[in-house]
């Protein structure tokens, strides 16, 4: 069966926004064995609504839609679909009540602007949404569908997994044959991953069985997909592919979730084997300690970190030698040792995990150009420190010292030896 996705709005044509619904839509529905040949985005214009409308009810067994169901001048979704469908307004009382209540909880007045979100095309079916106001369509048009949902991503996707898609394996009588696996990957570069550790794959691919490779900042997403005539012989039909980049690329894979994060691998491994953490940033801003924040139950073995900028915060706050920081300067295999330890200290943690570096643009020098970063770490067991040479942008730079330092703290708790992109450790 094949899905178009129409997205809907101004803010999307001209970059305010970033389309993220047609990505998370494609995505869930070729996950459920459903094909999705077209996408496009569109002006908030009654026309043009209706003309792709039009066009997908024609070409495609599934439309859905976002966007252009809120309560301002420019959502004019609904009243496109009753001219496309030549249908009035009717209210529909339960979406009603639902938004009153909404608004009385949060002692938010509730004007006639919000009303009008409880009108929807007399032809369709609703789509009761729970998580807010604008409530989803559903048009059953001569054996095809058209879904008009919200373009609030946390209501899409709640009236996708939980409206739309029962309705559609009912109807239909959809039975996934598609096995996906998502395999994250951290600490090495898509074409050195791609040509030396996984290698020539050929023999593996065919007409069923692909393989993907999705960059990011936090490292490599390989999304390993097939279809089949049941769900099992599609897992079975990329086993052999999934079983070889397991045994090539090992020390990468921090994770098999989709939507996991290395923080939260990382965070799975501390409180795994009962060990804690500090910090002690400088370059990275307290980004890293907002990464393992971010984690829920990070208390049981995050002590706490500092983010040291100054020299002065590192030798009052961390115990850094004020004769090393003269000699060395601040950006210092020397400096990021002793951050680390201070930290451990401080926190009375199992292990101090310090950065310390030249983010940029500005306050490069010959010796020390902008992108010389030093991560320090620190156990009972091991001190050590590592130099990476990253790049000219700030946040990137920021970014990146983030994801090596919670790398390196990966592979020390997973007993890996190897450091991320082949990083050269330097002891104590």
């Amino acid at each position: 069966m094949q899905v178009h996705i129409i997205t809907i709005g101004k803010e999307l044509l001209i970059g305010d926004v970033v389309n993220t619904n047609a990505s998370w839509i494609g995505q869930f529905f070729t996950e459920q064995g459903l094909e999705c040949t077209r996408s496009v985005t569109v002006d908030d214009d009654a026309e043009a609504i209706v003309r792709e409308v039009e066009f997908s009810l024609n070409s495609a067994d599934i439309t859905i839609m976002t966007g252009g169901l809120g309560p301002t001048h420019d959502d004019v979704t609904k009243h496109a679909l009753c001219d496309y469908f030549g249908v009035e307004l009717a209210e529909h009382e339960p979406s009603r009540a639902h938004i009153r209540h909404m608004f009385e909880k949060r002692g938010i007045p509730f004007s006639s602007s919000n009303l009008e979100q409880s009108m929807v095309p007399s032809n369709c079916e609703v789509l009761f949404n729970k998580k807010g106001t604008a409530p989803g369509m559903y048009f059953a048009v001569n054996g095809r569908v058209l879904a008009a949902l919200p373009g609030v991503p946390l209501e899409m996707k709640h009236l996708i997994r939980d409206g739309l898609m029962p309705k559609l394996t009912t109807d239909f009588g959809l039975i996934p044959c598609y096995y996906c696996r998502y395999i994250q990957i951290a600490g090495i570069g898509e074409s050195t991953l791609s040509d030396l550790n996984i290698g020539n794959i050929t023999d593996y691919l065919n007409g069923r069985v692909s393989l993907a490779f999705l960059p990011g900042l936090q490292g490599i997403t390989l999304r390993l997909s097939s279809y089949a005539d049941t769900p099992e012989k599609a897992r079975q039909a990329a086993m052999p592919l999934e079983e070889h980049i397991r045994s090539k690329a090992a020390e990468f894979i921090f994770s098999d979730l989709p939507e996991d994060t290395l923080q939260a691998a990382v965070g799975r491994l501390l409180a795994g084997k009962n060990r804690s953490l500090a910090l002690a940033e400088s370059c990275s801003g307290g980004l890293i300690s907002s990464k393992i924040t971010d984690v829920s139950g990070s208390s049981a073995y995050y002590m706490g970190g500092l983010c040291a900028y100054s020299n002065r915060a590192k030798i009052d706050l961390l115990g850094v030698d004020a004769d090393v920081l003269n000699e060395h300067g601040a950006v210092s295999k020397p400096v990021a040792l002793q951050m680390a330890r201070g930290a451990a200290r401080r926190f009375n943690a199992d292990i101090g995990l310090s950065t310390t570096g030249v983010a940029g643009p500005g306050g490069g020098t010959p010796g020390k150009p902008v992108g010389t970063i030093w991560i320090g770490f620190w156990s009972a067991d091991t001190h050590f420190a590592v130099k990476a040479t990253l790049f000219k942008d700030r946040l990137v730079n920021k970014e990146r010292s983030a994801i090596i330092a919670l790398d390196i703290l990966r592979r020390r708790l997973s007993g890996i030896d190897s450091f991320p992109y082949d990083l050269k450790p330097e002891f104590a």
